[in-house]
């Protein structure tokens, strides 16, 4: 119960404070202007697209829909499964790094369902909140908000490789937001920790690989 909480709060934090990030720069900026944090390594971008975290996505209004559609199914899944993994008491790093999963996927869902509809176009104009000519978009067809820019590192890769030779590259050229961070550290905890998740079903395994020797 106690962990179930935990992931509860977490989701609801993460959730929170990645909608004001996300209203505040729909708002206040234009689309593509930016704001430089820290130097040149550090900036807020905003940018918008259609699909995936970091800027990937599907074209097309069918694509959309479909990514949409999807998206609202997982995230039902996905909620589920997080409450399963605390009715079976699963580890509880694994429950909190789902649950991280959880809330980036519902953060960016809420994005694509509803803001073409509360938000009107930011394109050469700060967007208003539930204008009264209405959204830019209808219900499933919002595009997600992006912001997080950290143009790191710049150079060109050695003229000798077969593929990139002399092209110029940027380190990170992906804009994000909170969302996505949140999927990602929760994908992280998992990789680095599958052992410790998931020392049950080894061994398992294990035995039964034994037992049938």
């Amino acid at each position: 119960l106690i962990v179930f909480r935990k992931a509860i709060i977490i989701s609801f934090l993460v959730i929170l404070f990645d909608q004001i990030i996300k209203v505040y720069i729909k708002t206040h900026f234009y689309l593509g202007e930016e704001y430089s944090v820290a130097g040149n390594w550090f900036i807020f971008h905003f940018t918008e697209n259609n699909g995936m975290a970091f800027g990937l996505e599907f074209e097309g209004s069918w694509g959309k829909l479909f990514l949409s559609s999807f998206r609202v199914i997982a995230i039902s899944g996905l909620g589920y499964y997080v409450y399963y993994l605390c009715k079976t008491n699963a580890h509880k790093w694994y429950i909190i790094s789902m649950a991280m999963v959880f809330a980036g996927a519902l953060g960016n869902i809420i994005d694509s369902v509803f803001y073409g509809v509360i938000f009107n176009e930011s394109y050469n104009q700060l967007a208003t909140f539930m204008p009264a000519e209405g959204g830019y978009s209808s219900l499933m067809y919002g595009r997600v908000v992006d912001m997080f820019y950290f143009p790191i590192l710049h150079g060109t890769f050695p003229n000798w490789l077969p593929v990139w030779g002399g092209e110029e590259f940027e380190f990170f050229r992906p804009v994000f937001n909170l969302a996505d961070f949140s999927i990602s550290c929760g994908v992280g905890i998992m990789l680095l920790n599958q052992k410790k998740f998931f020392k049950d079903d080894i061994k398992k395994e294990s035995l039964e690989e034994n037992t049938n020797q």
